[in-house]
């Protein structure tokens, strides 16, 4: 080891994980007791050196559209909201405050985000959206035999949306070089779904997501929840992000104004699906009945994606999810 690594203070298993991760123990910056190097300080490290202008970061509070709300609110409870695990109700004992040290994750997120937010011109844009025919298709796709290994919910209609539009408006799925003073334009979708972690609030993303089919985009977005809801999500499985989901729906939210990952042109935010009045038809025909409604929230870099971009991605996105017949036609 080099002298600065033996320098380094951290626990054998700490130790094996920055090895095998190729890392210097010495570079990490330490947050522990006594100047100790935690698995956490490794790991934020591991995903920065590896994708410097997407660290591994988080989207605003949100999780994976898979998990019920009952379940996602239980989630957030165990984790804490700042990252930090807390009792039901107020902190036990009889404090009447609580001081939670700023470190690993939550560290790491606030750093980023305060970031995101002072680096690009965020532009938020809205739009409701009837979602009767997604939910419909939801429901024939449970009861198809070849989605029978599968669990299938309205983010993996969403989530195909986004790749279809970014093929119509590839500006969205792109990122600013300040040093080389150009805009990356990126002929390829790693799909961040953010979910909420034990350890606090993460974005692993599905690489290549455009080149799937639906089907296989429903089994990478299950097996990228389970492993993050298990702990088991690596640096690399958040690194290199181009485009993110943010679900606040399942929070039983109608819509938010999403921060970017840094590194990243736009953020989508997910809100609830409800049941509402809504005007169909036209004319002599026109008439109200309940559909099922949404919104959706896109978040944008306006240094590199204007009003015209934005709107069309996010009008594109909408359509799907108003008639998912236009898959076939876009798709």
């Amino acid at each position: 080891p080099s002298a600065a690594e033996t320098r380094a203070l951290a626990k054998p298993p700490v130790r094996k994980l920055a090895k095998d991760l190729g890392i210097d123990l010495g570079a990490v910056p330490p947050t522990g007791e006594r100047g100790i190097v935690t698995r956490a300080d490794v790991e934020s490290y591991a995903a920065g050196r590896a994708n410097p202008s997407a660290a591994s970061v988080v989207a605003p509070p949100t999780e994976a559209c898979d998990m019920p709300p009952q379940e996602a609110q239980l989630q957030i409870a165990r984790a804490g909201y700042g990252g930090a695990r807390r009792t039901s109700g107020w902190a036990a004992g009889d404090d009447r405050e609580v001081r939670i040290p700023i470190k690993g994750v939550r560290k790491v997120t606030a750093q980023a985000m305060v970031g995101s937010a002072f680096t690009a011109p965020h532009v938020t844009e809205w739009v409701q959206v009837d979602v009767t025919a997604t939910m419909e298709l939801v429901a024939r796709l449970k009861a198809d035999r070849e989605f029978k290994d599968v669990k299938v919910t309205p983010l993996t209609i969403l989530a195909k949306a986004i790749c279809l539009a970014v093929r119509r408006n590839p500006g969205v799925n792109a990122t600013w070089d300040e040093a080389a003073q150009e805009i990356v334009e990126k002929h390829y979708v790693n799909l961040g779904i953010a979910a909420a972690t034990p350890r606090g609030l993460i974005v692993p993303n599905v690489k290549d997501a455009d080149t799937m089919t639906l089907l296989e985009l429903a089994g990478a977005i299950n097996q990228l929840t389970a492993t993050a809801r298990e702990g088991r999500t690596t640096p690399l499985d958040q690194a290199g992000g181009t485009l993110t989901i943010t679900n606040v729906g399942v929070f039983g939210v109608d819509g938010g104004t999403p921060i970017l990952n840094p590194g990243e042109a736009a953020i989508l935010a997910f809100g609830q699906v409800r049941r509402m009045p809504w005007v169909v038809g036209s004319g002599a025909d026109e008439r109200i009945e309940p559909r099922s409604v949404t919104t959706l929230a896109l978040s944008f870099d306006h240094r590199l994606v204007d009003g015209e971009l934005g709107s069309k991605f996010l009008a594109d996105v909408a359509a799907i999810l108003a008639d998912p017949t236009r898959a076939l036609i876009w798709g």
